[in-house]
């Protein structure tokens, strides 16, 4: 049986409204997604890109408890209880305060944000954290204005744990929502030239980043890459609000440190130092970038004051999520190949980082590596340089075949050894023939860009393609 997460007259006032109606089931939940709906979960009519008062009915037929909507929507033949406010993303953004206001004092919050790493390193601590307590955290990468006020108002009141995940893409997004969230430690992951578009430099990049800091309990404390060329100035940021600082990576003087990476068959070895001692780390998810993330979470765990040893048990068994370098086996002529699916999303340090990981695999069972690339988006006037920077990393990895898609991509194409060219094509799904017509025994695939160039849909039809046996 499910428990109930609100009690409506206390989400009646948590959302600033007025009830119309009783609920007939308990609130179990909330949505601003009539499609993905679950019986007892709270339909917010947001009217974003299209009005969610639309599909209110539609709501109730799913099997929803109750509906957040504007004062003025005319209850139509089979709704429910309704809550009628000035505005639902308001309302929303009410109820995931007061929820963030009635979680036990005894519990701990973290938030996660960067350039690069979010998603994985949050599951990361999800992970972690679940092995000391009961873990309430953002669902895929629900990070925005909608995403974590609704991940606020999900959060049951019992958690020992909560994990949020925080991006933005323009200056003053992460503020307002680490100012809901409130989170005991706050890591930032890397800052990155990345949404170029909307940022003078990538110094501005990194004030927008360190907006998650202003939110951060007194006391608090933010966890920082050591080797990241703005480290000193995120410190900054975080003296003048008096937080605490934790540092990780590969220089000596974070107070998180990498020592060691070794591929066995059981996963990789990471050994860290921390307080002056070494520990070994086991970790499901291959590769450098990975490795790096786990040393945030390890300064993140230190920080909250919870068991660390304990909680980096759970990171030999995680496996990298579809997009995020999940790995799968393609039943190609003579035999196996391997694809590497790290379509998700694309911008500069993540595609050299999923280039490295190609490098990781090992020749001896993969003896010919292939990159798909496909455009990465909103970096700005400099563009097509960062995309022909990229020649370096694709050499470095020892890539043998590059099939390319999108308009920023072609220059680096154009400029490749013609031995490496494997095809260029405007459109990812004109890839597809070219790169089956190349497939063999021994091949590794690795496939990247960003969302906007559609990659998905490619790894699906390689893989249906050529299912495992």
């Amino acid at each position: 049986m499910t428990t109930a997460l609100w009690d409506f007259s206390d989400l009646v006032a948590a959302s600033g409204g007025v009830s119309d109606g009783a609920p007939s089931r308990e609130v179990t939940g909330f949505t601003i997604d009539s499609r993905a709906l679950q019986p007892g979960e709270v339909f917010v009519a947001l009217t974003d890109r299209r009005d969610g008062h639309e599909f209110v009915s539609t709501a109730f037929a799913a099997g929803a408890s109750a509906a957040i909507v504007k004062k003025g929507y005319v209850r139509q033949s089979g709704d429910g209880a309704l809550i009628r406010v000035e505005d639902p993303q308001t309302a929303l953004e009410k109820i995931g305060v007061a929820s963030r206001a009635r979680l036990n004092p005894k519990a701990k919050v973290v938030a996660v944000t960067g350039s690069v790493g979010k998603t994985g390193t949050k599951e990361m601590l999800r992970a972690c954290l679940g092995q000391l307590g009961t873990v309430h955290a953002s669902e895929k990468s629900f990070n925005n204005h909608f995403g974590v006020p609704l991940t606020l108002a999900r959060m049951p009141k019992t958690v020992d744990f909560a994990v949020f995940e925080i991006g933005m893409n323009h200056a003053e997004e992460i503020r307002p929502l680490a100012k809901m969230v409130l989170p005991h430690a706050a890591i930032i992951t890397t800052v990155e030239a990345v949404h170029l578009e909307n940022f003078a430099t990538v110094d501005d990049i990194a004030d927008a980043k360190a907006e998650i800091f202003d939110g951060v309990v007194p006391g608090g404390t933010v966890v920082i890459k050591r080797d990241n060329p703005f480290c000193g100035r995120l410190k900054d940021s975080a003296a003048r609000l008096g937080l605490k600082v934790s540092t990780f990576g590969f220089a000596a003087d974070a107070d998180v440190v990498f020592h060691e990476l070794i591929a066995r068959e059981d996963g990789s070895h990471l050994t860290v130092q921390m307080h002056g001692r070494r520990s070994e780390i086991i970790l499901g998810i291959p590769g450098v970038h990975i490795a790096e993330n786990a040393l945030g979470v390890v300064a993140t765990l230190d920080a909250l004051g919870v068991d660390v040893a304990k909680g980096v048990k759970a990171l030999s068994s995680l496996k990298p999520p579809s997009g995020r370098g999940a790995r799968s086996y393609l039943t190609v002529p003579g035999g196996t190949a391997l694809l590497i699916d790290e379509s998700y999303n694309a911008n500069p340090a993540s595609m050299r980082a999923a280039l490295k990981t190609l490098a990781a695999v090992s020749r001896e069972n993969f003896p010919r590596r292939i990159a798909v690339l496909a455009d990465m988006l909103e970096l700005g006037p400099d563009a097509d340089a960062m995309h022909l920077a990229l020649q370096d990393a694709v050499d470095d990895a020892g890539v043998d075949l590059i099939f390319a898609c999108g308009p920023r991509m072609k220059g680096l194409y154009d400029a490749l050894d013609d031995r490496k060219k494997g095809h260029y094509a405007p459109k990812a799904r004109d890839l597809e023939d070219r790169i089956a017509a190349h497939l063999r025994l021994g091949d590794v695939v690795m496939v990247k860009g960003s969302n906007g160039l559609r990659l998905q849909p490619l790894v699906a039809a390689l893989q249906t393609r050529f299912p495992p046996a």
